[in-house]
């Protein structure tokens, strides 16, 4: 992460003629917040005066309220290219710290710090990139999304079929004026649906950009009259969307995951990482998947990673291994979703994959690449799948103490609250699948 300073945000500032900053954030479920100052309050913002309430990050208001304040990342600063020249418009990213000057513990960036301190001390240092999809969808004539896919293409197809080629396009350009690396887009298997991959970077760089990359990319739909949506199984018989982490491990500036003499080319390091990974799935699960709907995505398909396993080939196991050796071997995290808090999963995932290489646990045999046979995976998910609810998945985030050290008490107890709220809600109401299936008959 390349290092700014106070005072070159303040020139940078004066120099384009920025009006507004938000200091942004995310809370504990991810979405991202942000406070809006004045220029003229840019110093004071900048020395970490600038205090709210900690009920913006804890996602409703408790019972107790604690005073917090934002402390931006100098880095993070970034003028929004879709705001006008004239009174601009600029960001930059914050950490939460409570008013001892310590990190607030329900402050997730400030846990994936954690984590990769952690690795530096081992002499590590994480690399990650994203696949993220998301669907676009048209807009009824007050503005409101449904869920009518903008165009009928398939994988990869091109315009005039592809009709969102022209958003994404926009999409990839914003991104790249916003100091994004973008290695690759183009539309997806589904009607509507399309994927933009984000080159490697460092933490909590790429978490960052992650959470901005869904607020640039609705930002940028909605000027296209779209709605861009990253729920992970919005329509019933299309494909779910997720976002693919591709992780790699560094040490002494070459990739620790490569060993040309180690089974399948990979290194200790790299197994005990996919180990750790494997041994704390169900966790890390409640947290890369954290809605209610999430679970529809993981549900037995040809594409789906439903599988607590890993392959080089095999799209059903949650971590794949793709063919490229040396400094490109990586592991990817296929399993969560783009709605999920990415500092948190970050956080959740690395520190599995670090307790795996400290503690030099084994992963399983990988699964083979055999042909996808729905019978076989029906079969396999009932004794190594990932949950099938977020009902599941909760209690494996209360009873795992290594990913709970990862995101600290403070949030998983938040998180977990939240959440089991929002599953007894679900659990409560009606839905039409049980008034088509049983009201004519009972």
């Amino acid at each position: 992460m390349k290092t700014v300073t106070k005072e070159e945000v303040m020139e940078k500032a004066q120099e384009y003629n920025v009006k507004f900053i938000r200091l942004q954030f995310v809370d504990i479920l991810g979405s991202f917040k942000n406070i809006a100052v004045t220029v003229e309050e840019l110093e004071r913002a900048l020395e970490g005066k600038i205090m709210f309430d900690s009920s913006a990050i804890e996602g409703f208001v408790g019972n107790k309220v604690n005073d917090i304040y934002l402390c931006p990342d100098p880095s993070t600063f970034v003028i929004f290219p879709w705001r006008p020249r004239d009174g601009a418009v600029a960001r930059l990213i914050c950490d939460i710290l409570s008013p001892d000057g310590n990190p607030f513990p329900g402050c997730s960036r400030s846990a994936l710090k954690r984590v990769a301190g952690k690795a530096s001390e081992l002499g590590l240092k994480f690399k990650v990139g994203a696949e993220i999809d998301f669907y676009l969808f048209q807009t009824d004539s007050q503005g409101k999304p449904t869920t009518v896919t903008h165009d009928q293409a398939g994988y990869c197809d091109l315009s005039p079929v592809d009709l969102g080629e022209n958003a994404r396009r926009d999409m990839v350009l914003t991104l790249e004026e916003m100091g994004f690396e973008i290695f690759s887009s183009h539309h997806e298997i589904s009607a509507g649906q399309h994927q933009i991959f984000i080159k490697d970077d460092s933490l909590p760089a790429i978490a960052d950009k992650i959470a901005t990359f869904r607020f640039v990319v609705r930002t940028v739909a909605q000027r296209h009259g779209l709605h861009a949506s990253f729920m992970p199984k919005p329509v019933v018989g299309l494909n779910g969307s997720g976002i693919h982490l591709h992780q790699s491990v560094w040490k002494r500036g070459e990739n620790a995951f490569a060993d040309p003499e180690g089974f399948s080319g990979l290194s200790e390091i790299a197994l005990n990482y996919i180990g750790g990974v494997l041994e704390h799935a169900r966790a890390i699960t409640a947290v890369a998947n954290p809605l209610v709907n999430s679970y529809k995505r993981l549900s037995p398909g040809e594409l789906c990673p439903i599988l607590v396993a890993w392959s080089e080939q095999n799209r059903n196991t949650m971590i794949r291994v793709p063919a490229q050796r040396g400094d490109g071997t990586r592991v990817i995290l296929r399993s969560p979703d783009a709605t999920c808090n990415p500092y948190l999963v970050l956080a959740a995932a690395l520190e599995a994959g670090l307790y795996g290489i400290t503690n030099k646990i084994s992963p399983p045999p990988p699964l083979s690449d055999r042909h996808f046979n729905p019978e076989w995976l029906r079969k396999l998910a009932k004794r190594k799948g990932l949950p099938r609810n977020l009902g599941e998945a909760l209690p494996a985030l209360a009873g795992d103490e290594i990913v709970a050290r990862a995101l600290g008490e403070y949030i998983v107890s938040r998180f977990i609250e939240i959440k089991e709220l929002e599953w007894e809600r679900f659990q409560s109401e009606v839905h039409q699948w049980e008034l088509d299936e049983y009201l004519r008959n009972f």
